[in-house]
This record gives structure tokens, C-alpha cells and sequence, in this order.
């Protein structure tokens, strides 16, 4: 008899995939330079060369029988010694190899890292507006997902509301900056408060609450800043990280959990991640990535045209008359629906041949997300279309 569960799953496809697949039969009917797709995170910038060539030598003069070989279920040791002195050169914390476990992208590292600190029947917190597979995340730990209703427009954390829904059955929290899908990055001051919060409840409660933290665009961030690193404020912090946004490796998969040094149980986690995925079925990335990735951690791809596109994009959407905060970092945008209702302002972009993602799906209403991660020439040639989908309200 078929899983019930996952076949439900069947009628809550992703919008996101849904509007990207019709953009691909639009494109079939009116060409894809006529079609303005903002709906998918996909990077649009290719991979440094630098990966091109690791990859290049470790396939020309690698041992066939050990490149290809299995590696420890912890993974690559390699990779994970680099990782660590990386994150300790960068953000100056004593990160080892020891807290380091590769995993596939960022997905596999929440996923990993939340079924290392929960149990079934416990509370996980997170921030509206937050990605919408979080969700099944945290269902697939046997948790249950609260979120912290959102402060618009800035998008910072609620923190008031936060502290109040902090109850003692909240194993961990989940947040995410630089954030998909607003582009707002979390203060200093805001993850300080938090931490303080953190650290004042888990006194009361007696027992440690987690911070999960989903990192993939820390990276891209705007107008010469850095991204506060939430592990430097408090330490039982779970990082994880994706290269499929710094280093444009989508499709590679690969990224890992860092577990802070001084986290509460820092000794044991990585090799209860290893066995949580042995028996879930995900047993390490592919170790000719995680040798190959190892040689480019102190470069990116070229992320300048995301600020290039997002400079455009929000001084187009601000004269046009929308509301809309000034991304700090990502691809993203995330300005406020000329109606309440985010689904049809979406329909109705289409008509313009915009596609768009409405808020619904990110846990806010009356926003729609736009991943300018595009051709900044197709950015510009967008503009006549938003003027019209503007012009149509007025």
C-alpha cells in the first residue's frame, strides 16, 4: 500500500517550481528573452575557474580506486580540515575537523542538524518570512514548526514575540541570514538580544536550546559589508552552509554543519550526524567534490552582478511607487503586492510575462519574492513590463 503521508504531498507542489516550469512553456511559445523568470534561486554566474581546475587535476592525476572510493562516513577529512581552518581564520572561533560534516547542500545539513537536537513532540522556532521547506524539515523529525510572526518592512526578527513563544518545549530555533526571500540581513544588535534571550531561557528551562543557522548567502552580501556570524554570539550554534550560492555549484550538492566550538555536546554531534545519515539514506556527498571545494575556500564566483541587479531592480521598484526594503545581501527581493492579495498580483504579472513568487509560501502576506539572480541586460529589459504591471493599479 502506498506511504499516505508522501502521496498528500503530491497536492502541495512547490509554487516556486510551478511558476518556474511555466515560464519554460512560455518560453517555448514567445522565446525565453521575452519571458522575465524571477522565480528561482538558481545562480546565474558560473563557478570560479578555480573549482574548474581542481577538478580537472583531480581527475588527471588522482589515484582512480581513491578518488572514487568511499570515504569515512564523518567525510572527507580533507575537506573537513579545511573547512574548520577557514571558519577559524575568518571568524576567529577554534573550529576543528572535529566539528565539521559535510552534507549534501544546505538542505541536508538543517535536515541533519535538526534531527540531531530534537526529538519527536518538540518545538522549533523560526522567523516569517522563512523558506517554505523548512516545514517538511522539521516534520521529518517528528517536531512541530512555530513561527514568529514578522515585522514588516524591515523584516528583522520579532524579538518580542519571539521571547514570549520561547517556552520550555522549544528544543531549537531556525533562522536564516542573509534571508531568502526578503535579502534582509540580521543585525549584530538583533542576534546579540537573541543570544541573550537564548541564553536567559535555557537557565530557566535547564536544558540548552539549539540555534540552528542556514547560511547559504552569507556570501553575497551588499554595499562592502560583512554578515554578522551568529555562532560568534552564541556558541550552541549549528551553522550550515551551502557552496551552491558562493561558489555557484547548485547542482554539486554540497555543504556541511559546523558545529560551534563550546557547543553543548560539541564531542559527539558530528558522529551522531554521520549515523543519522547512514540510516536515513544520505551517506556522505560525492568525495571528488568535497577534494575539489577544499582547494577553493578562500574564493567565490564573480557575485558582483547581484548587486549590480539588485540596484536596479530596487530603484525601479521605489519609483514605481512600491514598498519595499533594501536588500542587504542574497538575490532576492521582496516588495509589498500592489493588491492584498500576493496570488493574484502573480497572475496578473503574468500578463506581463513577470513571473513571480507570492508570499503565501514564505509565511507573510500580500509580498511577492523576485530572484534577480538573471542576465542584468534582462533585468533592464524587465523594467517597461513592471512599469505596465504598475500602471495597471493606478
Amino acid at each position: 500500500m502506498l506511504n499516505e503521508s508522501y502521496r498528500r504531498m503530491l497536492d502541495n507542489k512547490s509554487v516556486i517550481r510551478e511558476t518556474f516550469m511555466y515560464g519554460k512553456q512560455r518560453a517555448a511559445q514567445i522565446g525565453y528573452e521575452n519571458v522575465f523568470d524571477y522565480s528561482l534561486g538558481n545562480p546565474s554566474v558560473p563557478c570560479p575557474a578555480a573549482f574548474t581546475k581542481a577538478m580537472q587535476k583531480l581527475l588527471a592525476e588522482g589515484d582512480p580506486v581513491d578518488l572514487h572510493g568511499y570515504c569515512p562516513s564523518q567525510g572527507d577529512p580533507t575537506f573537513r580540515a579545511a573547512v574548520a581552518l577557514h571558519l577559524a581564520q575568518k571568524f576567529r572561533l577554534p573550529y576543528t575537523k572535529g566539528d565539521i560534516f559535510p552534507t549534501t547542500g544546505a538542505a541536508g545539513a538543517i535536515s541533519h542538524a535538526l534531527r540531531a537536537v530534537t526529538k519527536p513532540g518538540d518545538k522549533v522556532l523560526t522567523f516569517a518570512p522563512y523558506f517554505p521547506e523548512y516545514g517538511p524539515y522539521v516534520a521529518g523529525t517528528g517536531a512541530e514548526l512555530l513561527v514568529v510572526p514578522p515585522m514588516a518592512p524591515a523584516f528583522q526578527p520579532n524579538l518580542e514575540m519571539f521571547e514570549q513563544m520561547l517556552t520550555p518545549e522549544v528544543a531549537c530555533v531556525l533562522i536564516n541570514t542573509p534571508n531568502n526571500p526578503t535579502g534582509v540581513v540580521y543585525s549584530a544588535d538583533t542576534l546579540k538580544k537573541m543570544a541573550a534571550i537564548l541564553t536567559e531561557k535555557s537557565a530557566a528551562y535547564g536544558h540548552v536550546i539549539y540555534l540552528v543557522s542556514d547560511e547559504p548567502y552569507r556570501d553575497i552580501v551588499f554595499d562592502g559589508k560583512t554578515v554578522p556570524y551568529p555562532a560568534s554570539f552564541y556558541q550552541h550554534t549549528l551553522t550550515c552552509f551551502s557552496y551552491s550560492k558562493s561558489l555557484s555549484l547548485p547542482g554539486e550538492r554540497l555543504g556541511y554543519v559546523a558545529v560551534c566550538p563550546g557547543c553543548e555536546g560539541e564531542r559527539v554531534l558530528v558522529d551522531m550526524m554521520a549515523q543519522i545519515s547512514r540510516f536515513t539514506g544520505h551517506n556522505c556527498p560525492p568525495s571528488i567534490i568535497q577534494r575539489a571545494v577544499a582547494q577553493c575556500l578562500d574564493t567565490t564566483s564573480d557575485l558582483s552582478v547581484y548587486e549590480t541587479n539588485m540596484k536596479i531592480l530596487y530603484d525601479a521598484l521605489k519609483n514605481l511607487g512600491f514598498e519595499v526594503e533594501r536588500p542587504g545581501g542574497t538575490f532576492y527581493i521582496f516588495p509589498k503586492a500592489l493588491e492584498e492579495d500576493a496570488n493574484a498580483f502573480c497572475l496578473k504579472a503574468r500578463q506581463f510575462d513577470l513571473l513571480l513568487v507570492p508570499s503565501d509560501t514564505f509565511g507573510v502576506k500580500g509580498y511577492v519574492r523576485m530572484a534577480y539572480c538573471i542576465d542584468t541586460d534582462k533585468v533592464r529589459r524587465s523594467l517597461p513590463a513592471l512599469e505596465k504591471l504598475a500602471a495597471s493599479y493606478r
